[in-house]
């Protein structure tokens, strides 16, 4: 079915133009002892006869009331599946759980806690239902329904954070971090999810968008909570969020703007190096060993860095195999710095200028390196992500 439906219809309009579909919606939930029944509640009243409804409580180990309502929940609510974690994991660690227990034709992620109006739901399913996306976001920034008026520094960390996400995706999202996702069941189930926390958000959406998948994008309702109210999320989070962004998009990004983020790295190495080599000499040790051990310290924090930001770990060589490959390529190329640095200050540059030389076209050896030998290209057809740990 074409689809040429507005978004603004009304509920009753909307279901009148689709056949009968079955929508999975996951809840995590941890602690909502005082919303999770009237969300249950406002999540059935969308249900009707063209779509079915599988509702997936998954409790992360609370420690209120909630598992013992979700149990009652059970009870009541046909077709309901509970799930409970042992161990809190977090809520990217219970949307793994709900996500692979859904049997639905489409899967959609509702919070417990009420932020959002599950009557948006009915009509994100319109272009998934039309058969015009494969996964469609709601937008608590464009303009639909009502919203709550909180804080203004955790909107503008959500646009900084939804900016560089897109910067890096290609896609040109208004809310990354929403929680209303819904997606073709098939395609939800076949994304490995890592994130136990909040870092769900954007690693999801980077996968996504490396999917080249049809992405839609709708406003929605926004009713949010003061942390006296419960709310989670916190400045932790928000740095895991930055740092699942450059973790899921810099392999896969072009090769200019990763080299663009490995000078950030390679400067960072450099000042290790330095810091290392004053601190041990200025302790007394000669300059030859301090030199040395700095050499190495800092290509370790270059190694690490590597791996969690930019290239993909045992992407072609196991861990031990990768290390030595590394040392060995950081080895040659520290060789023909040497040798760079030496031959211009041969031919009369003075010797901070022969450096700047020799550092600035190690910088692109390292970097092709890694990129190519230590690290290979994640897009190659033998690839595979490595197990969430």
């Amino acid at each position: 079915m074409a689809f040429a439906a507005s978004f603004e219809l009304q509920a009753p309009a909307i279901e009148a133009q689709f056949e009968r579909v079955k929508l999975s919606i996951v809840i995590p939930c941890y602690n909502e002892e005082r919303t999770l029944e009237s969300c249950v509640d406002s999540v059935l009243a969308i249900q009707s006869e063209s779509l079915e409804l599988e509702l997936i409580v998954v409790d992360d180990c609370s420690t209120d009331g909630s598992l013992a309502i979700a149990r009652r929940l059970a009870e009541r609510v046909p077709g309901m599946l509970l799930r409970h974690h042992e161990k809190n994991q977090g809520k990217g660690a219970a949307l793994r759980t709900g996500i692979a227990a859904a049997t639905g034709d489409f899967v959609a992620i509702q919070d417990a806690d009420r932020e959002y109006d599950p009557r948006d739901l009915v009509r994100l399913l319109v272009p998934l239902r039309a058969g015009e996306a494969d996964v469609v976001l709601g937008s608590r920034f464009l303009s639909h329904g009502y919203h709550r008026v909180l804080y203004y520094w955790h909107s503008l960390a959500n646009r900084i954070l939804t900016t560089l996400s897109n910067m890096l995706t290609d896609l040109n999202l208004t809310d990354m971090e929403t929680c209303y996702k819904v997606f073709r069941r098939e395609i939800i189930q076949s994304i490995t999810i890592e994130e136990n926390r909040f870092g769900f958000e954007p690693e999801v959406v980077a996968k996504v968008a490396q999917m080249r998948l049809r992405v839609y994008e709708m406003g929605i309702s926004y009713r949010g909570r003061t942390y006296a109210e419960g709310k989670k999320i916190g400045l932790r989070d928000a740095w895991r969020a930055l740092y699942c962004i450059l973790k899921y998009n810099l392999s896969n990004v072009p090769i200019a703007i990763q080299f663009l983020f490995y000078l950030f790295i390679g400067g960072f190495s450099a000042i290790v190096n330095l810091l290392v080599f004053v601190g041990m000499h200025g302790a007394g040790v000669n300059v030859s060993a301090a030199a040395l051990t700095a050499f190495f310290i800092a290509a370790l924090v270059n190694y690490f860095l590597s791996i969690k930001l930019i290239f993909r770990h045992n992407a072609k060589w196991r861990t031990p195999a990768e290390l030595v490959v590394y040392f060995v390529v950081v080895s040659v190329i520290g060789i023909i710095d040497m040798y760079i640095t030496v031959g211009f200050v041969s031919f009369g540059s003075p010797p901070w200028l022969a450096k700047v030389i020799a550092t600035a076209i190690g910088l692109v050896l390292n970097f092709t390196a890694r990129r190519f030998i230590v690290f290979p290209d994640a897009t190659r057809p033998d690839w595979k992500p490595q197990d969430p740990k």
